[in-house]
């Protein structure tokens, strides 16, 4: 089987934000999908940028095409003011985690598509459970033979990512004591997880070709890999991290996925070879840091060696600052600071909580709270 990739503009970056609605005084998720996305369609057959999702509790925001990251979070920002202009008046809040801190995933209901329809009756109880969210940020590749090695070499910082993200403490109103339960549950999926590491483009053919012969997958997308390529649109897409609360974090992450592509990239056309790790280490590597989250102990290298994921957080920042300064997102990537300092969401909520004995409504409400206003600095 032929898979074409369409080579697009080195290091050009796209987002997808999945957001949850809930409702103004209650926290509880509400399903009015359909409703929001007929009032921005405004007599269009759809919005460009503001789609659905498997479940009518949930729109998904997406950016174009941006030659930086401060571009696509404009994009995100224009495309929020739009859904809160329909969301308010309704008393439906918007908020995004990794997981809904308290809402039964059998109460809600699946958006009437055929895709989705075919997805719940193949994955049953499984897909079901499936109340998950999380960001996606697309990476620009300027040839083919790029993309695996650069898909390897991501998998070296999957945890990073995922430790920052990480905001899935809570699964049905229990501390599940997880940092992102939802990396664990996502992965249950046929085809989701950790992608495959192959060696030449022949051998993802190979995989791709199989999964259509055998009736896995109808399409490419179904492939739901941690990190995949995006063939269609000639990117790397980075599908690692828990839902964001804030625009801020979406550009943090945004920033740090676009500048280890184009460090990577870089390194390809001055003839290195990139580092990997073994597929053992990199399943380790990401139990950790859904359990742990920036307190997991990462697996470095082959050889074995550890080390304390925000201690190697810090050398990379001060590696990747000259590759920020060439892309423009220098400011965004310093976002991993405000990070480590007040704390990744899964650390937030739990505060939250403890705070306010243990009410996972007072936890939602904080969630509302960030996705309008930013990260409290005041905590």
């Amino acid at each position: 089987m032929h898979l074409d990739f369409r080579p697009s503009r080195r290091s050009t970056v796209g987002a997808e934000w999945e957001l949850a609605l809930v409702d103004r005084r209650s926290g509880e998720l509400r399903s009015v999908a359909e409703q929001i996305l007929e009032a921005v369609r405004d007599g269009r057959e759809e919005h460009p940028k503001i789609k659905q999702e498997l479940l009518l509790n949930t729109i998904e925001i997406i950016t174009g095409v941006c030659r930086t990251v401060g571009e696509a979070t404009a994009d995100l920002a224009g495309s929020l003011d739009e859904v809160h202009a329909v969301t308010d008046p309704l008393g439906v809040e918007l908020c995004c985690a990794g997981t809904h801190p308290f809402s039964s995933w059998y109460q809600q209901k699946v958006t009437d598509k055929a895709r989705y329809q075919k997805l719940i009756e193949r994955t049953r109880w499984w897909g079901r459970q499936m109340l998950i969210y999380g960001v996606h940020v697309h990476v620009g590749l300027d040839h083919r033979d790029k993309v695996l090695p650069v898909l390897d070499a991501l998998l070296n910082y999957a945890p990073h990512l995922q430790a920052l993200s990480a905001s899935s403490p809570y699964w049905g109103a229990e501390d599940t004591g997880y940092a992102s339960n939802r990396a664990l549950m996502f992965q249950q999926l046929p085809t989701a997880g950790l992608p495959f590491q192959f060696r030449e483009w022949a051998e993802l053919e190979g995989y791709v070709d199989d999964m259509f012969k055998t009736g896995v997958i109808d399409a490419f997308s179904e492939i739901r890999w941690d990190i995949r390529p995006a063939p269609h649109f000639g990117t790397i897409e980075m599908r690692v991290c828990d839902g964001l609360p804030t625009l801020e974090e979406v550009g943090t992450i945004a920033a740090l996925t676009q500048c280890l592509v184009d460090d990577f990239s870089e390194r390809l056309d001055n003839g290195e070879q990139l580092p990997t790790l073994p597929p053992w280490h990199v399943q380790e590597n990401k139990w950790r840091a859904a359990r742990y989250g920036l307190d997991a102990i990462i697996i470095l290298n082959a050889a074995g060696d550890e080390r304390l994921v925000t201690d190697d957080l810090a050398d990379l920042l001060e590696r990747l600052e000259p590759v920020a300064r060439r892309l423009g997102c220098v400011a965004e990537l310093r976002g991993v600071e405000t990070i480590l300092k007040y704390g990744a969401s899964y650390q937030r909520q739990r505060a939250v909580a403890r705070e306010y004995n243990g009410s996972l409504k007072a936890v939602v409400a904080s969630l509302v709270a960030e996705m309008r206003d930013g990260i409290a600095r005041d905590r």
